[in-house]
């Protein structure tokens, strides 16, 4: 069963990171495109999430929210991001007073919950726009797919001691030690491969982009067995549904870009 769940997940690998990496590369629409696809059917699962917590959520004001989000980061970068919260924040307590009582306070959070949480897909597209872009981008699948992985090997070969056994059991301080290593590892032959990129910033950031993965993959772990579900879809083989496969990309993704944007470049 372990040997089938490794091959579909390869499978995944082969089909998917090629399509991720030519939408990055080529940038404005495709990107952006992509990057909205990844948020609209993340928004999908993350209803299915809440109403195992108990909520309503509304699907369509989620993703019509990810819409105004994301076409404001298309047109004006981060610009409008500020203003585009507060004005889904005003929009949706007011449909919660005029809907009263049909619609209640806790679902109103929990719609304002998934659009900020899976917002963060963005900055996945708004790194592309930063000086070296491209680079950054690579850097940032590299480094939290490099952190998964390696996780997952050391974890399965020597993990003995549990990280979080309630939240997640199969997570152990081995795995998570190795992902750190990983996620370092890609940033210092990063540094080889470009070598106008600051080696110490990088590395630092490697290790960051380690902890931030093992956090965004913690997180979606507390909310599925709070919503007590195994998975949050069966879009992707071997994996499950985009927040299954992305988890990390939610944490890493803005990691990066304020880190590049505020400190690096």
């Amino acid at each position: 069963m372990v040997d089938e769940l490794l091959h579909l997940r390869v499978l995944s690998a082969i089909v998917g990171i090629p399509v991720i990496i030519v939408a990055a590369w080529y940038g404005s629409w495709v990107l952006w495109l992509l990057t909205f696809m990844f948020f609209f059917f993340a928004a999908r699962e993350i209803t299915v999430i809440l109403k195992g917590l108990g909520l309503k959520p509304a699907r369509w004001i989620i993703q019509i929210g990810g819409l105004i989000t994301f076409a404001g980061a298309y047109l004006y970068n981060d610009e409008t991001l500020g203003l585009a919260f507060v004005s889904l924040v005003i929009a949706n307590l007011l449909m919660m007073a005029l809907l009263y009582p049909r619609t209640m306070p806790v679902d109103i959070f929990g719609n304002l919950f998934a659009i900020f949480y899976l917002s963060n897909f963005i900055f996945f597209y708004l790194t592309r726009g930063l000086e070296n872009g491209f680079v950054w981008i690579l850097l940032l699948l590299s480094a939290t797919w490099a952190s998964d992985t390696f996780a997952y090997f050391v974890g399965r070969s020597i993990g003995r001691h549990k990280l979080a056994p309630v939240l997640s059991p199969k997570k152990t301080v081995e795995g998570a030690v190795g992902g750190l290593f990983g996620s370092a590892l890609v940033s210092f032959l990063f540094v080889q491969w470009v070598p106008s990129l600051p080696l110490l910033p990088v590395l630092l950031l490697g290790v960051l982009i380690g902890i931030a993965s093992l956090l965004g993959d913690l997180v979606e772990s507390a909310l599925k067995r709070q919503a007590d579900i195994k998975d949050s879809g069966h879009m992707i083989p071997g994996h499950g549904g985009v927040l299954d496969r992305f988890d990390s990309l939610l944490f890493t993704a803005p990691l990066v870009y304020y880190s590049v944007k505020l400190f690096i470049i």
